[in-house]
């Protein structure tokens, strides 16, 4: 099973993530609020400001401290890795 590194030691499978998103829209910041009223934001950042919104096919929605780029280039080596 690949996880990706979603930055301060959190894992997630690579396998369950369906989007990574910029935060500063207003739709993900609703998609982020309906997420916490459902009980199903996990806080990733350990802090930190939030770079990046995870949405995960469990219909959790992940914050992450780490930049989208950077997350993405994680997913893009981890397949290489395996390939």
């Amino acid at each position: 099973m690949e996880v990706l590194n979603v930055g301060y030691g959190n894992l997630v499978p690579a396998g369950r993530i369906v989007a990574v998103l910029q935060p500063g829209s207003s739709p993900v910041k609703r998609l982020r609020e309906d997420a916490a009223k459902r009980g199903r934001l996990l806080d990733a950042t350990q802090g930190r400001r939030t770079r990046a919104v995870l949405v995960l096919d469990s219909d959790h929605v992940l914050l992450s401290a780490v930049q989208t780029q950077t997350l993405t280039q994680r997913m893009i080596g981890a397949e290489g890795v395996d390939s």
